[in-house]
């Protein structure tokens, strides 16, 4: 893409982008402000006008991201603070052995190297653990789950990505974003589910979700969760 310039209308910053792929005007929200992406042809004036025509729904998905952005939980990385864990809140404690760190019912205990972390290296610590814990609930609920479909699948993984919390290929691989694992219980529950029926169905046909409904019967709720919530889910 080739920036184009930099505008303002109405007091909301934009700025055209031209893409030599781009068929149609486009709108897409970046940071406080927006950019309007053109075709590489396109006259600037016709931009221009595109945002003027659409200044309102500019105004109210900037109104939203804010909103959105202020319900961001804001965490202090330090021992004694609490932290989210399948929907609940536990303190996080200091482990004395490497053995000895994991996510159990009464706590988050936690082995770092430093006898003193900063937050930083608190918060990527406590990023690892989390990963691994989130793995270790995926592989078994995912098990669960197939065997009772009698499916099976090749590899649990988990990772942190910008805009799937699951994936599953159709070489039978189960991918899970770690941080759903902050959310309640039900809707890992969802998630899992959803991941498991796609090794049978690689679409969302209705036979998908009626599959999904035979494991998860509440699955549309837990589903409008995570798309309400999911910017939530931070650590």
């Amino acid at each position: 893409m080739i920036d184009a310039g930099q505008y303002v209308f109405e007091e909301v910053p934009y700025r055209l982008v031209r893409s030599p792929r781009r068929k149609r005007l486009g709108l897409v929200l970046a940071g406080a402000g927006v950019e309007v992406r053109i075709p590489q042809r396109c006259a600037a004036r016709h931009g221009h006008r595109f945002l003027q025509e659409n200044i309102h729904w500019v105004r109210a998905q900037l109104l939203q991201a804010r909103q959105r952005a202020a319900e961001i939980p804001r965490h202090r990385f330090a021992f004694g603070e609490a932290f989210p864990w399948l929907g609940g809140r536990l303190p996080l404690l200091r482990a004395a052995r490497p053995a000895g760190a994991g996510i159990r019912d009464d706590a988050i205990y936690l082995y770092t190297r430093a006898r003193e972390p900063d937050a930083q290296q608190l918060q990527a610590a406590l990023q690892r653990l989390y990963q691994r814990e989130a793995l270790a609930q995926f592989q078994q609920r995912s098990a669960e789950v197939a065997a009772r479909l009698g499916l099976r699948f090749s590899s649990v993984r988990v990772r942190r990505t910008r805009s799937k919390w699951g994936h599953c290929t159709l070489r039978g691989e189960l991918q899970y974003n770690w941080l759903v694992c902050l959310a309640p219980v039900m809707v890992v529950d969802y998630l899992v589910a959803h991941e498991v029926c796609h090794l049978r169905h690689h679409n969302h046909s209705p036979d998908f979700w009626a599959l999904v409904a035979s494991v998860c019967p509440d699955y549309r709720e837990q589903r409008r969760w995570l798309r309400d919530n999911g910017h939530r889910l931070v650590l």
